[in-house]
């Protein structure tokens, strides 16, 4: 939020005729286990009120909200080595965003907490939950039918339908939101006045009207942002970009943080990707040595699933392209919603569903369904080790490997690119065979032996099987994978 939508929301709040469950009021009492508590608290007061958020305002009194100021520095507070955000996020579970701003509102020195409300799950702080109870915190296990009601809770609003600033005029909008270049990237005319442009702004749900003023949505935002900083917390979803010097991460080269909307950025992300990007050496007659090592196809559907894939609840991370001498990482946060060994031939499923229609309409990324089929052809086609994709804790990951010689590869490459080959013959409506296999590897015929040892390997792994059981000729056997 702006300074000016910071004291716009404080005077709203100061109004209030007393402390509510979901704003607190504090001058100076800046003890970090306290304010742990309170978010814990006014985070899962927040969710039983229906509240779209709760706030911790020091500088006010509780009694008359008289604005005093305050000497509480949050962002040059630390616990340890730790700032004190961090520290606060790493002991709340579940991990529900807050942002700390610091503003001075009739000349004296403010900060607001904005703390996003829960949903199904009681947020605790060190294992302990709170609640507000009237002005009073307490421990939400003495309370279990407000504890019951939390957990039936459920968040109804999605994440690009919410507000990334709120009460902005129509030159604050035009200030924030790129909107020449999404008429440019619409492939749309730029209309001839103000009036026109808000509207169709409206019409795509990037702005929702208020009153005389205008509510800018996440989705609106995150696409098409002048500047991420501009809107508080969307700027921790930036997509990162670190190169590192040799195969780990002990060494940094360099790190970019974006700084524009997805989609108004995106080209430039692009570029400056695979403008870092080693050159491939000369891999046969098709391959002149002045080659990328990995596909730029390969590499923008890779980045743009990250972008629209991402669980934008998951606080504190956005997407991530990591360069190494060997590979290239490129993750997000959220686990995926379907299998990664599904990702090839299932429907795609998503959690921002907005967000990747308007990509899409953009061409910024492929139709549904086919663009991890094309980063597997393009890997097949460079003759790219098969990519990996690993699901973790909280993040979805792919890595991309350079080129490697089958000799080179180890038991689980030849496996891993044996099993998307055979997916990616299944989709086209064929069948994989020692044959297909062996032009994927490059593998000489007289060599079939070569190709039939990695086919057993993988149907080993439970990841293929034979088409046809009866057939004895392993030479002409077809193969689909296991859960065709």
């Amino acid at each position: 939020m702006s300074e000016e939508q910071l004291k716009l929301l404080l005077k709203g709040l100061i109004k209030l005729p007393n402390e509510t469950e979901w704003v607190e009021f504090k001058e100076n009492n800046s003890d970090p286990k306290v304010i742990g508590e309170y978010i814990s608290a006014l985070s899962n007061s927040a969710c039983l009120h229906d509240k779209e958020k709760a706030y911790l305002v020091y500088g006010v009194s509780d009694i008359g909200h008289e604005v005093k100021g305050t000497n509480f520095k949050p962002k040059q507070t630390k616990i340890g080595n730790q700032e004190l955000e961090n520290w606060i996020a790493t002991q709340l579970n579940p991990r529900i965003d807050f942002v700390i701003y610091e503003f001075e509102y009739e000349s004296k020195p403010m900060v607001l907490f904005e703390i996003q409300p829960t949903f199904n799950t009681p947020v605790a702080f060190k294992n302990i939950q709170y609640i507000r109870v009237g002005t009073y915190k307490k421990h939400l296990a003495d309370f279990p039918e407000k504890l019951r009601k939390i957990w039936s809770k459920d968040n109804m609003t999605t994440f690009e339908d919410e507000f990334a600033a709120k009460n902005v005029d129509a030159d604050e909008v035009l200030k924030f939101i790129d909107y020449p270049e999404y008429f440019n990237l619409m492939n749309l005319p730029l209309p001839p006045n103000k009036d026109s442009i808000l509207e169709k702004l409206c019409e795509e749900e990037i702005i929702k009207r208020e009153g005389y003023n205008y509510n800018i949505t996440n989705l609106g935002a995150i696409l098409f942002a002048r500047n991420l900083n501009n809107f508080g917390r969307l700027s921790r979803k930036a997509v990162r970009v670190i190169i590192y010097k040799g195969k780990n991460r002990l060494q940094t080269i360099r790190e970019q943080v974006g700084g524009k909307g997805y989609a108004v950025g995106f080209e430039g992300l692009i570029d400056y990707i695979n403008d870092k990007l080693p050159i491939n050496e000369e891999i046969g007659k098709a391959f002149r040595k002045e080659v990328k090592m990995y596909p730029e196809l390969a590499i923008r559907e890779l980045v743009a699933n990250a972008i629209i894939h991402q669980d934008f609840r998951e606080t504190g991370s956005g997407p991530m392209v990591e360069i190494f001498d060997d590979r290239i990482e490129i993750s997000n946060p959220g686990k995926p919603l379907i299998d990664p060994l599904r990702f090839i031939d299932h429907s795609p499923k998503s959690r921002n569903e907005k967000l990747a229609s308007l990509m899409r309409r953009m061409n910024i990324c492929e139709e549904r369904g086919s663009g991890i089929d094309k980063v597997i052809n393009e890997s097949e086609t460079y003759q790219l080790p098969a990519p990996k994709f690993i699901e973790e804790n909280n993040s979805m990951k792919v890595v991309m490997y350079s080129f490697k010689k089958l000799v080179n590869m180890d038991k689980q490459d030849k496996i891993r690119a044996c099993y998307q080959h055979c997916c990616l013959k299944y989709v086209s409506n064929e069948a994989m065979t020692n044959s297909s296999l062996r032009e994927r590897f490059k593998i000489a015929e007289n060599n079939y032996s070569t190709a039939s040892r990695i086919i057993a390997d993988t149907i080993e792994a439970d990841l293929i099987k034979d088409y046809d059981p009866d057939n004895n000729s392993k030479k002409y056997k077809k193969y689909i994978p296991i859960w065709a």
